[in-house]
């Protein structure tokens, strides 16, 4: 499945998936694209059957020493003497019962987790709404979304209106991303910044939007990670390992016993089947039959302990590889923290006006009440929260202050704006956005007195105070208000947001979980290093790790990027004392290789890529192409094959990109370097 929907534009998109975006899929089309491109599900690794899983535990290097002392004393004692081999063989069977009857456990309960979090979706199906398991989506299906639904899917964005998405499962990202229709995005446009698309296994915190599936199953970005899941091999857990060495050493002991023994009655002249006899019964002797069986008794009970705290063992010998780790990597959003936005600062110029800060924040929002809460934007449910802990709850400050309109935020403003009607007769407006934003359509500051002119070290302290809550990543929203006493003459954000008073600035964050702190502790205790690993804002991260002692001084926090940046002798101490760094380093580094040797097979490649490069720096970019493909390729004096080979060579490595008859330039430098 191709990848780059995200720079198509919305018509290449619903062309090359052959769907319209009114009547979405036939009801017929839609069953000949399940069957083609199969379920929209994550593929599992498939499930050995009983038999196998039984053969394999008994490939235990200890296993096969108890069985092949098991055989030699049934046959050492010519079939009369079999209760020692009887014994060995009840031991083996009790150790497979176990380890067999715990995998199964184990996957039967994820089972059930999956099948209780099987979604359905909104379909348009024949030009009808109708609702659908999940599973029974195909690329080009037209899926409605809306707050609080589940992305089955990968999807370019139609239309929206408010659109919000949580992508952190995906991206680390704990605040929504703003979704938006429109035109294409740069090819190498990074996930986190593909604002068109929307990511199957997210989930939307508001707004509304109509979206074409573009990816299914494996095919999507989260069946990429799942692809790369499958592919990984087990390794053995050091307790195997440990015990394949014992096996190893008893099996030599045993045949060596055995050698010995032998040797030794031959050259007295004993008989050959008694001297054989005695050194098969020191060898079985020499073997600890009820070692594995111990040893899976206490992984067991390892298991139960584990199973207590709510955790799933699949496999026996996890049990005892958690107990062997040094580094434990986490993720930040959701494991860390809450990946709940909270209020942790209400800053306002003059004592006593917290309360109005709040209730402006909370007038200028869309959270939603709930039965678990307020629901919507994570930003406006944490000012909603704040307030209603504070007795100012957002129903009854609607029921007081009506709605009467409202200007939607905007990314070019951020800003919004609503318009309430007062008890008493007039008008509040309120808005809410960033600090600059804000504070450049206001005129006053709101003191103890009542509002006085704003004054330019009004803006330069209001502008600090912004800064140093930003600096302990706190993302900071400023509210303001202006009251008059009839309605306003239009609903335009220009009318709504002119002549404000400033009245304070709501900081908030993602709060780290109350536990975590403590857990930290413990593994410091036990020798056990936490690593963050997040796709969040770095300074974000590093607060986070300050505040539960992760981050400590002489640490460092490390991007990909920011590894070319580190002194050859830094880097080489960090690769060669974390396997992971070094992996993921390289892992990095591959990347990089692989988009610049695209890139220079293309650079290198003089003639008619030099020619046209020099030509499309002389167009404007995002404009259409001045000559027709024939009158362009005889300017340049090529030919119109080279001209195409051209086109697709500069395309591929990602200097241009075109639309229809419009040309975009994405690296000018590049194009010059192509000269």
């Amino acid at each position: 499945m191709d990848h780059t929907f995200h720079s198509d534009t919305l018509h290449e998109v619903l062309s090359r998936l052959e769907t319209d975006q009114e009547q979405g899929l036939s009801l017929q089309e839609g069953e000949k694209r399940l069957a083609e491109h199969g379920e929209n599900r994550l593929e599992e690794a498939k499930q050995a059957g009983m038999l196998r899983r039984v053969l394999g535990q008994l490939k235990d290097p200890m296993i096969l020493v108890l069985l092949a002392a098991a055989a030699l004393s049934f046959f050492a004692g010519g079939g009369q003497d079999w209760l020692d081999a009887a014994i060995i063989l009840l031991i083996v069977l009790f150790n497979t019962v176990i380890s067999v009857s715990q995998e199964d456990n184990a996957r039967k309960a994820l089972e059930a987790l999956r099948k209780l979090s099987a979604p359905k979706a909104r379909v348009i199906r024949a030009g009808l709404e109708r609702r659908l398991e999940s599973s029974q989506l195909v690329p080009g299906d037209i899926i409605l979304l809306e707050a609080g639904d589940y992305v089955p899917a990968d999807g370019r964005v139609l239309w929206e209106a408010g659109l919000q998405a949580d992508e952190s499962a995906m991206t680390g990202e704990s605040l929504p991303v703003h979704k938006r229709g429109g035109g294409g995005l740069p090819q190498d446009t990074p996930l986190a910044e593909r604002k068109n698309m929307v990511i199957g296994g997210t989930v939307i915190t508001g707004g509304r939007g109509r979206v074409v599936v573009t990816a299914t199953g494996m095919d999507t970005e989260m069946g990429k990670i799942a692809g790369l899941l499958l592919r990984q091999t087990q390794g053995e857990t050091p307790l195997q390992r440990k015990m394949g060495e014992v096996s190893k050493v008893l099996s030599l002991v045993c045949v060596g016993v055995c050698a010995v023994m032998f040797g030794v009655g031959m050259l007295q002249h004993r008989d050959i089947l008694d001297m054989f006899l005695t050194a098969v019964a020191l060898a079985v002797a020499a073997i600890p039959e009820g070692l594995p069986a111990i040893v899976t008794i206490v992984l067991a009970m390892g298991v139960g302990r584990m199973a207590k705290r709510n955790a799933i063992i699949k496999r026996l010998p996890a049990v005892e590889t958690l107990g062997c780790a040094s580094v434990i990597c986490s993720d930040k959003t959701g494991t860390l923290t809450k990946n709940q936005m909270t209020v942790l600062e209400v800053w306002t110029p003059s004592p006593g006006l917290r309360g109005q800060a709040l209730a402006l924040g909370t007038l200028c929002g869309d959270a939603k009440e709930g039965p678990g809460g307020y629901v919507g934007d994570p930003t406006e449910t944490a000012i909603a929260q704040m307030a209603a802990r504070e007795g100012l709850e957002k129903a009854q400050l609607e029921r007081d202050m009506p709605r009467q309109g409202e200007a939607p935020f905007d990314s070019v403003r951020k800003r919004m704006a609503t318009c309430h009607s007062l008890p008493a007769g007039g008008t509040l407006i309120a808005v809410k956005g960033a600090p600059e934003a804000v504070l450049s359509r206001c005129t006053q500051v709101q003191g103890p007195q009542g509002p006085r002119p704003m004054t330019e070290a009004d803006r330069r302290r209001i502008l600090g105070v912004g800064s140093d809550l930003a600096a302990k990543a706190l993302r900071v929203l400023a509210v303001a208000q202006r009251n008059q006493s009839g309605p306003p003459k239009s609903l335009e954000a220009q009318e709504l947001e002119r002549e404000l008073i400033f009245v304070g600035l709501i900081g908030m964050m993602d709060p780290p979980r109350p536990e975590v702190r403590a857990a930290v502790e413990r593994c410091a205790a036990a020798g056990v290093r936490p690593v963050m690993i997040t796709g969040d804002h770095k300074d974000t991260a590093v607060a986070i790790a300050r505040d539960l002692n992760l981050f400590r001084p002489g640490d460092k926090a490390i991007d990909g990027p920011g590894l070319d940046f580190l002194p050859q002798e830094t880097l080489d101490r960090l690769l060669g004392e974390e396997p992971l760094l070094r992996r993921n380093y390289l892992q990095y580094l591959t990347g990089r290789i692989r988009f610049l040797s695209g890139r220079l097979r293309s650079v290198a490649q003089t003639g008619a890529e030099g020619k046209l490069a020099r030509y499309l720096l002389t167009v404007p970019s995002g404009g259409p192409l001045r000559l027709s493909a024939t009158d362009l390729a005889k300017r340049l004096g090529i030919s119109r094959a080279s001209l195409y080979r051209a086109f697709q060579a500069l395309e591929d490595a990602r200097l241009i990109r075109r639309e229809g008859k419009s040309m975009y330039v994405l690296d000018p430098a590049g194009l010059e370097g192509v000269l």
